[in-house]
């Protein structure tokens, strides 16, 4: 890791800096690595995490040989050629396809909901367009214009599969009952009429095939970006020189020291086992439907990575709950409730009248952004908006 710097160094480099970049995770790196390259622009890039990745960041478990993911299974996906192209510069990826499976009162099913997760349920062997007309069958008489989520979700794939495989993950996720969430939270719910159990849509998937640690350092070859680990900026940003633009992706609320209120957000707990079996599930994810199971799901992580071929008698698993963040906890997911909106609209007003600040990445924006959304919106943003004010900045020196 050549590129990480010293504290001792940051004041010189934030006064040579062209621009500052907070947040390592892929919105932050992408921003990093175009200026670098494109503009030869001296960059800055500060985290006050101990690792760079953000979300992403792995590490291969020393006793096992498993790659880890810190905070949760992260799968890359993308349909967009843009993103595609520019991300296996950086890395080569597997042929893992996602499939996800889901506990049911002791029983596996696949998920998302196709043909065989409707004949598993019933215990039948329906043809396409006999489940179809299942499935009208049990949701006639609810409507599609339900107020609650609970009520949406009838309406769409009718009240058996809702009570299998929404209800109880719900209530877990949201810590809310399923009645009290309005129904836009679960605006479409995906039914198969087919055997495909692939969980993704997109045209290319897979897993960076040296990891998510190695695609990072290679983005981060060029000697014009320092790297700067457990340092917030909020805490050095009065010694950022005025004209120094920033590209900032922590939480936007906190940003402006939560002048408009705090905005809310879903946290997860997350509980990391070496378990002394080779295998302890049979795939990387395994979702827990009962609320009487306090976790939402397992991860399983040398299953993301079939090409390595582990032979260990030893396996990771991870184990995963959900709950809303407070201010000491890392967020994850905004929850963006009616109340969140009306708030979040002062802060985008504040934030496109700060002066030479950028906001993005998914904390910046308060936005669920997958991992090749938050790359595509970089590419996007480096060149609408931090490219113009480079080049700005260098015009007036």
């Amino acid at each position: 890791m050549s590129w990480v710097r010293p504290h001792s160094e940051l004041s010189e480099a934030l006064a040579v800096a062209d621009v500052i970049v907070v947040g390592t995770g892929f919105f932050g790196l992408t921003i990093a690595q175009r200026a670098a390259e494109d503009l030869a622009a001296n960059v800055v890039l500060l985290d006050r995490r101990p690792q760079i990745g953000g979300n992403a960041y792995s590490y291969v478990d020393p006793a096992t040989g498993v790659e880890v993911h810190q905070y949760g299974s992260h799968l890359f996906h993308t349909s967009n050629a843009q993103v595609w192209e520019y991300v296996n510069r950086f890395t080569k990826f597997n042929d893992y396809q996602h499939r996800v499976f889901t506990n049911h009162r002791g029983l596996v099913y696949s998920l998302p909901i196709n043909l065989h997760t409707i004949n598993s349920l019933y215990g039948c062997a329906l043809s396409p367009a006999e489940a179809r007309e299942l499935i009208a069958a049990e949701s006639s008489g609810s409507s599609v214009d339900a107020a609650n989520l609970e009520d949406k979700a009838i309406a769409l794939i009718g009240r058996p599969l809702y009570e299998a495989f929404i209800r109880g993950y719900t209530a877990k996720q949201w810590q809310v009952d399923p009645r009290e969430l309005p129904a836009e939270v679960i605006a479409r719910l995906p039914v198969r009429f087919t055997y495909d159990s692939r969980y993704f849509n997109d045209q290319w998937e897979g897993l960076p095939l040296d990891g998510y640690g190695a695609w990072f350092d290679a983005m981060l070859q060029s000697p014009r970006i320092s790297v700067f680990l457990e340092i917030d900026y909020l805490d050095v940003r009065a010694h950022v020189p005025s004209d120094t633009p920033v590209v900032y992706t922590g939480p936007i609320d906190q940003y402006f020291d939560y002048r408009f209120g705090e905005l809310t957000w879903r946290t997860l707990d997350l509980e990391t086992e070496v378990v002394g079996i080779p295998d302890y599930q049979g795939t990387s994810v395994m979702n827990y439907a009962d609320e009487s199971v306090p976790f939402t799901r397992i991860h399983e992580f040398k299953h993301l990575h079939p090409e390595r071929r582990l032979q260990g008698e030893s396996s990771v698993i991870m184990r995963e709950f959900s709950r809303f963040a407070t201010s000491r906890d890392e967020p994850y997911y905004p929850v963006n409730s009616h109340g969140d909106r009306a708030i979040l609209n002062s802060y985008r007003a504040a934030a496109k009248a700060e002066r030479g600040v950028i906001f993005g990445g998914r904390l910046g924006s308060y936005q669920y952004l997958d991992m090749h959304m938050a790359i595509a919106s970089a590419l996007q943003t480096y060149e609408n908006e931090v490219k113009e004010l480079l080049e700005a900045k260098r015009c007036s020196a």
